[in-house]
């Protein structure tokens, strides 16, 4: 388990050389091999642990930014390979990376602060992300990780379906598509015992049902926590498990935590609160649009996923801005608003940093100007929310004891 005392996060080659030394050790356990390729024409990698038809699958780096599945597959197929109770009648299955093209371009291996990780960051837009374009484009624009997902899961027929996600700053909670009766108490006892809060009032569960804090049930139709947003879960790769009866369950864990998200206290003036944050995310995203609409005219064609990236999370903010004003929702906590605060930071920020690296990249004279905001941004959340870092070890820790207690509990076994 040397992987967990690393300092920082391995790359996609250092995964599936990992992976391959696995199945080296185990090879009449552990199996390595392609279920596809990405768009730049990478290999999409599946380490497949145990022959039994009852599956659980895995899923790491969905999101670029997100880099903390990654070491947690590999730490949960080396734990499921040593325990033979963890496999007696499931086999476990972990995609290392479904966006591999995503992650050659986030470039924060070991971030010591918020503004190393933002220097270095990339989120695709949401059509060009592997879970969520089925909910953006029609069936024959999907693009190949995608595809490779959907044959994954038609092939396994998971009863269980995790994908890792993580958060930049903030708290830890569990997105589920179905509820797992028995997660909640395991999944708070993880987090409080590695000192990792857990976000009782997540912005992206807004108004959702909760078996227990920080676990959320994804509700029906007419439920979004963001009406203007126009993605939506019920058409993502997650839904797909629901087709052989199965469930996904999303865990979410924070590079920095703060304590301030799990504040449950009402929250003494909500409306007033959450109209500042909207104009605040309304000046931010106009300083960052202004400049882009400055240098477009002497950026180098054609448009890269760098500035397609930036450009989609700018045009989410009129809507968000408009939602937040609508009118909050009932019951609203300080761990409510301060989600909301931090959404609204990161929304311009990511958008100036993935901007400063396009300016650079082209020599444009405004990128000074980029790296000034990106710089003073980052400052400013890590200050606001008291940002502490969480060890690499117990990010991992927490993602893995999760995934095994909702395999556990998805199963019927209850705690055992």
């Amino acid at each position: 388990m040397g992987l967990l005392l690393e300092p920082g996060y391995p790359t996609v080659a250092e995964l599936e050389s990992r992976a391959r030394e696995l199945t080296v050790r185990r090879p009449h356990l552990c199996a390595l091999r392609s279920i596809g390729v990405s768009r730049a024409g990478r290999p999409l990698r599946l380490l497949s642990v145990g022959q039994a038809r009852r599956a659980v699958l895995v899923v790491a780096g969905a999101h670029a930014n997100e880099p903390t599945g990654g070491s947690t597959v590999l730490a949960l197929a080396e734990r499921v390979a040593r325990d033979r109770e963890l496999r007696t009648g499931v086999s476990w299955h972990f995609v290392l990376c479904a966006d591999p093209d995503g992650a050659s371009l986030h470039r924060a291996p070991a971030p010591r602060t918020l503004l190393d990780y933002h220097l270095g960051f990339f989120r695709p837009a949401a059509p060009e992300q592997p879970e969520w374009s089925p909910a953006v484009l029609p069936p024959d624009r999907l693009p190949p990780e995608t595809r490779a997902l959907l044959t994954v899961l038609d092939e396994l027929r998971p009863y269980l379906q995790v994908t890792l996600h993580g958060t930049d700053l903030g708290g830890s909670w569990v997105q589920l598509t179905k509820n797992v009766p028995g997660l909640a108490e395991p999944f708070a006892k993880s987090a409080a015992e590695l000192g990792i809060p857990v976000e009782t009032s997540a912005s992206d569960a807004a108004g959702w049902p909760a078996s227990g804090p920080g676990v959320f049930v994804m509700p029906g139709p007419g439920h979004a926590a963001f009406p203007s947003l126009p993605d939506d879960a019920r058409h993502s790769t997650w839904y797909h498990a629901h087709r052989y009866g199965g469930l996904t369950a999303i865990v979410e864990v924070p590079m920095w935590a703060s304590d301030l998200v799990d504040d449950t206290a009402p929250h003494p003036a909500p409306t007033a609160a959450l109209r500042r944050l909207s104009r605040r995310l309304l000046d931010e995203a106009g300083e960052v649009e202004r400049i882009l609409d400055e240098a477009l005219p002497r950026l180098p064609g054609p448009e890269g996923p760098l500035l397609r990236a930036a450009r989609w999370a700018l045009e989410l903010v009129p809507g968000l801005a408009r939602d937040w004003v609508a009118g909050p929702p009932p019951d609203v906590s300080r761990a409510y608003v301060g989600s909301v605060d931090a959404f609204g930071r990161r929304l311009p920020l990511r958008a100036a940093a993935m901007l400063r690296r396009v300016l650079v990249d082209a020599g444009d004279p405004a990128a000074p100007l980029l790296e000034r905001l990106v710089g003073e941004w980052s400052d400013s959340f890590a200050d606001r929310f008291r940002a502490r870092w969480v060890p690499v070890r117990d990010q991992v820790e927490h993602q893995m004891r999760t995934v095994l207690a909702a395999a556990s509990h998805a199963r019927g076994d209850g705690g055992s």
